[in-house]
């Protein structure tokens, strides 16, 4: 029986069981229904649009949603939940982003709420407007079930007029809570409201006299000390961002909501705040940073890493999902080596996932790629194994690489397998970008020379539509020799093992790359007469 066709009931029941991080985060919002009824769950995923979107947002809200779907799973769809992209829009602009046009235009703005920053790419009335817009493509272009809300739009409105009246009367407690967390020379100027000074507009970092009666804050401006009451409602100011992500809590109802590690000690001190107004923080896990190539976390400002359109330019949406789904809780670099694997191993669990049970199925990373419906695995040849052939052949198009395919398995067509047709030209432009500065062919050496002229001789022998595990076979025969035994590893049959050193040696001399795909299968796809030319090409080279 499927995941698709098992009961409800049944279904429910694997869900309670299963040890996929979706689900364990799944139960812990069951388990806080159980203790406080409602009858809809609110998750949330925060965006602040000082920078560009990177690829870090989409992971959050990629994530969110494999949760939310497993409590959907768990609870048989009887609640009903949403899930808010909430834009930090009104913060205010503290530094120019290191990766946008006119930045002397941003520096003019410095201060002000990002949705008051003129817009540097001239496309909307705002930087603030510009960035929740690129916010909101992305999002809609992997298909996201979400509704986009904006702060700007919510403090204007009144609709957390209530709840900023709560913190202006619990005041001293908030504070209580804060100080303790703070530098002393940040404490002594500290204040959970910031005004929006109503000449320049910038968001003013000063000390205020809270006054809960009138629902205002006092202050001075500091430069020409003139001084200010002003209403804490209507958008006339802001919460500093800890007291403001707290507040944003209650005044939303959110019941889930996750972070990046570096937030763990915000989080806890958020939730203090929300608890000493009466109210439970959202359920929630920290889940680790994505690193650039250098090691650095990953930045909107420096916009360092990867791009949203960058994945896409190399690979599918399903395997930046397959990303951002495995280990949450570990640090991965998130830089452009690691897309090739990312896209093989979203198809290997594909193909797994038919011939899984129920129980295994619930585990597989599609099932929660796919919301529980994952498509039919038909993807005849790797990525890897395309990323060798464009290497080898210098393809430059995409009709001399299904010229390859279409003779290793006749009968498949860009038009039969228009995803594989998608991968192919991923595999031209990942080839391009990186794999073509980067080759560099090392010569054999006296022994490697003499292998792979009895391998030349060995695939001649061939019959040129030989199966890739005959080729395979001929392949290990002939690197059983020294160097390349390996005694630790021995064959079925066993005889010696051959290492590592061998293969390693053909994509490096061979292929002027350090890794590629199954040989056997590269030769079968590549044909066995270019193969031997290739061969034949590297040992004149080093003659």
């Amino acid at each position: 029986m499927s995941v698709a066709e098992a009961p409800a009931a049944s279904l429910r029941e694997l869900a309670e069981n299963s040890n996929a991080w979706p689900f364990e985060e799944a139960r812990k919002i069951a388990a806080r229904l159980k203790r406080k009824p409602k009858d809809e769950v609110i998750f949330e995923t925060g965006y602040g649009p000082s920078g560009l979107p990177h690829i870090g947002t989409f992971g959050e809200v990629a994530r969110t949603t494999m949760v939310r779907h497993a409590f959907r799973v768990l609870t048989d769809d009887k609640v009903k939940t949403r899930l808010i992209a909430f834009s930090d829009d009104m913060d205010g602009l503290r530094k120019v982003p290191d990766n946008v046009p006119n930045k002397e235009m941003l520096g003019e703005d410095l201060g002000k709420p990002l949705t008051v920053v003129r817009d540097p790419f001239g496309t909307h009335a705002s930087f603030g407007a510009h960035n929740n817009a690129r916010l909101r493509a992305f999002l809609d272009a992997f298909g996201f079930d979400y509704e986009f809300m904006s702060s700007t739009d919510c403090y204007k409105s009144g609709r957390f007029d209530t709840t900023l009246l709560l913190f202006l009367r619990r005041f001293d407690a908030v504070m209580n809570i804060m100080l303790p967390s703070l530098r002393e020379e940040r404490a002594q100027t500290y204040s959970p409201f910031l005004p929006i000074h109503p000449g320049s507009g910038i968001v003013m970092q000063v000390p205020v006299e809270p006054n809960a009666a009138k629902g205002t804050i006092v202050w001075n401006d500091p430069e020409t000390n003139e001084r200010f009451e002003t209403p804490v409602t209507g958008g006339h100011a802001k919460l500093q961002w800890k007291p403001d992500w707290a507040m944003r809590w209650i005044a939303l109802g959110i019941d889930y909501e996750m972070a990046g590690k570096d937030l763990i000690d915000s989080v806890k001190l958020s939730g203090e705040i929300a608890r000493s107004l009466g109210s439970q923080p959202p359920e929630g896990f920290n889940y680790e940073l994505f690193l650039d190539e250098k090691g650095s976390k990953i930045s909107k400002s420096k916009g360092n890493g990867l791009t949203i359109e960058e994945w896409l330019r190399y690979a599918s949406p399903e395997s930046l999902s397959l990303f951002m789904y495995q280990n949450p809780r570990s640090a991965k670099r998130l830089y452009f080596d690691v897309i090739p694997r990312a896209v093989d191993e979203y198809q290997q669990f594909l193909d797994a996932y038919q011939r899984q049970d129920a129980k295994q199925r619930l585990s597989n990373p599609v099932w929660h790629i796919h919301s529980g419906h994952p498509p039919k695995a038909d993807m005849p040849v790797t990525f890897q194994l395309l990323l060798t052939l464009v290497s080898s052949s210098n393809a430059e198009n995409t009709e001399t690489l299904w010229g390859f395919i279409g003779r290793y398995r006749p009968g498949i067509t860009p038009q039969t397998h228009p995803k594989l047709d998608a991968m192919v030209g991923y595999a031209i432009n990942y080839y391009r970008d990186f794999v073509a500065p980067t080759k560099k062919f090392r010569e054999p050496t006296d022994a490697e020379r003499v292998a792979l002229t009895d391998l030349r001789d060995a695939l001649s022998q061939l019959p040129r539509d030989a199966s890739a595990e005959d080729i395979q076979n001929v392949i290990y025969e002939i690197g059983r020799r020294e160097p390349f035994l390996d005694t630790k590893k021995p064959a079925k049959d066993g005889r010696p093992g051959v290492s590592l050193d061998w293969f390693n040696m053909l994509y490096q001399v061979l292929l002027g790359q350090a890794k590629g795909p199954r040989f056997g299968s590269f030769v079968a796809v590549y044909g066995v007469d270019n193969a031997i030319g290739m061969i034949d090409g590297a040992l004149a080279r080093s003659a």
